[in-house]
Parts: structure tokens; C-alpha cells; sequence
């Protein structure tokens, strides 16, 4: 409760509360699918790979002042893969922990994690498995399931799977898959996303209707026998139907997404392009859905607190920059901008 109400104060404030940056452009890993890489993931013809690049002081010091104007309650980190910046990381996370920000960070286990993270409060590491062994390790190879077990080991993290139409169409592969994970000592939560296209894509991982709802179920009904699954029926909900536009998604609305040079923006959302929102499969989105369609006393629904607490921000966020004095005149500090690679 206390979280939603920061949050709601943000929101008033014309703020968004939640941060997401793709810290690199770098990855070892080449994943069928994969948005991040996609030609239009950013606008104007620049792809990640194309993009300025930091690291060592200078990706620490460009994150911390990141972090310092946006003053954001949760920041998710993704990539490319987080660990090719695991030394910069070493030292932002704990930083963000005593600032009392909530990291999510989402890695393939490509490498081991640093053990000492696991002491970190606010931290959730969520490690992305594409399936069962066998095509998890065809599609995120050298990202394997013998690596990554061996990388988690010491640390409790958040299993997520996004699933495609080729797993959604094999009977009791869910429940393997949760089986497995269920097992592992190092299994904190389990998370499944639906694999979301862009608009009039067509391919192999693409879901259709039918697919949505049988997952849908399939989760539902694995609730009850593995407490780590995540199935609550209000997030399942939000996955089947889904926020139509960027501008239903309450995800994001709350969300200031930046790529790897920590300038460009990526909208409309963490995906980049042009997604099928009526496809649409992200976990968060999902959830946040949840959230707009509960009903306070009274019958108003949350989404149009949201949408009534949005236009407050908005006016705020004018006054506010019109307040501003003028930038003063002359040469002004910056961090030297310069594109570095592995």
C-alpha cells in the first residue's frame, strides 16, 4: 500500500515513477524473437547495436545521475545482457538499494552472478528460461540450463518464461516446466509473459487466440499445486485481455523507457516499435491492467483515479516548467559523451 500511494504521489506530481533502462547494447546471445535487436525497436532508422555504449566511472556516474533526476521507485534494468556489465553494476546496485529504489534486474545467467547481490534489499533478479532444456538451449545458447544453474547457485531468483506459440501448443508442457523450477532451491517466483508480436508480424512464436486462452488456463489450474507460479486471477485476467493502445496501458503510462546510450527514448513502451497491443503478453502491463480494473467502493474503477490523477500531473508538470528559471547563459559541465564497445 505504501508503494501505491508513492507512486500515486508521483503521478500527481506529473512524475512517472517507474524508470527502465537497457544499460547495454551488448550480448553474447543471439534469441530468436528477441524485440531488443529488432530494426524497429527505435525510432528513425538507429538500433541498439548502432547506439553509444558506456562503461566503467562513466556508465556508473551516467546512471546515478540518471537515477537522480528521475527520482524513480522501481527501475528495471535489461539490455541487451545486464552482466556484460557486471563489475558497473557492483557498484550502481548497492547504491540503489540505500537509496531505497526497487531493481528489477532481468539477465540470462549468461555468466554467474556475483554472490554478494544476494544480500541486497530491493533487489529482484528475474533470469529469462525459453522453455524446457532442450529449446531453451537451442534458442539462448551459451545462455544454457547447466550455466545458468551453476550461475544462480547462493541466490533466490524470479524464473521468467515468455511463451510462444510452439510451447502454448504442447500438451502438459507448462507443468513440466513449473515441475522443474518448482524443484530448484534457487527458485524464488515463477513468472510466464506471452510472447508479443508487432503489429502484422507473422511468425513461429506468434499466439493466437485460442493459444492465449488455453495458457491462460493452464496457469490457473497450476496455481493451486506450485506456490511459486505466479497465477493470481486478477494478473491472468490482464494477460487475456490485455490493455488495447499505449494509451490504456497503465505500464506505459508510468514508465520512462531509455536504451543503451541513456538518451534515446524507446516508446511506447520496454518493447520498442510498433507492438500488437491486442496481442499483448508483457507480465507487467498485465498486472498494472489488473490494478486499473478494480473497482473502489463506490464502483469507480482505479483506471479512472489513474486517468483523473494523470491531467492533475500533467498541469503540475507545467507550472512547474514555467516556474523554472532560464538556463543561465555560457558553457555548461557534461559528461563527455564518447561510443565504446567490449
Amino acid at each position: 500500500m505504501d508503494g501505491i500511494i508513492a507512486a500515486w504521489g508521483k503521478i500527481l506530481r506529473g512524475i512517472k515513477p517507474n524508470l527502465s533502462i537497457e544499460i547495454t547494447r551488448e550480448c553474447p546471445l543471439r534469441c530468436p524473437g528477441c524485440y531488443a535487436y529488432g530494426e524497429d525497436h527505435l525510432e528513425g532508422g538507429v538500433t541498439l547495436r548502432s547506439l553509444a555504449d558506456y562503461k566503467g566511472d562513466e556508465l556508473v556516474a551516467r546512471v546515478k545521475t540518471l537515477v537522480e533526476e528521475h527520482d524513480p521507485l522501481h527501475l528495471s534494468i535489461i539490455g541487451g545482457e545486464p552482466l556484460v556489465r557486471f563489475r558497473e553494476l557492483g557498484q550502481i546496485l548497492p547504491w540503489l538499494a540505500e537509496r531505497g529504489v526497487y531493481t528489477n534486474l532481468v539477465t540470462s545467467a549468461v555468466r554467474p552472478i556475483p554472490i554478494e547481490w544476494a544480500a541486497l534489499d530491493r533487489l529482484l533478479i528475474a533470469v529469462s528460461i525459453d522453455g524446457l532444456q532442450p529449446e531453451h538451449d537451442a534458442r539462448r545458447k551459451p545462455a544454457t540450463y547447466d550455466r545458468i544453474l551453476k550461475h544462480i547457485a547462493g541466490h533466490h531468483v524470479t524464473v521468467h518464461c515468455t511463451v510462444t506459440r510452439q510451447i502454448a501448443q504442447r500438451p502438459g508442457y507448462l507443468e513440466e516446466f513449473v515441475r522443474f523450477w518448482s524443484e530448484q532451491p534457487t527458485t524464488r517466483k515463477i513468472w510466464f509473459s506471452l510472447y508479443t508480436p508487432q503489429v502484422g508480424e507473422v511468425s513461429d512464436e506468434r499466439l493466437d487466440e485460442a493459444d492465449r486462452l488455453r495458457v491462460a488456463s493452464e496457469i490457473d489450474a497450476l496455481g493451486p499445486k506450485y506456490p511459486k507460479l505466479e497465477a493470481s486471477k486478477r494478473m491472468l485476467e490482464g494477460l487475456v485481455r490485455p490493455p488495447l493502445s499505449p494509451e490504456e496501458c497503465i505500464f506505459a503510462r508510468t514508465t520512462h523507457c531509455l536504451s543503451a546510450d541513456l538518451e534515446t527514448v524507446v516508446s511506447p513502451c520496454q518493447l520498442g516499435g510498433n507492438p500488437d497491443c491486442a496481442s499483448c503478453g508483457c507480465l507487467a502491463a498485465a498486472a498494472l491492467a489488473a490494478v486499473g480494473r478494480y473497482r473502489l467502493p463506490g464502483g469507480i474503477p482505479v483506471h479512472r483515479m489513474f486517468d483523473w490523477s494523470e491531467a492533475v500531473g500533467r498541469q503540475v508538470a507545467r507550472v512547474r516548467a514555467i516556474g523554472k528559471p532560464a538556463a543561465a547563459s555560457g558553457p555548461r559541465r557534461t559528461i563527455p559523451v564518447r561510443a565504446v564497445s567490449d
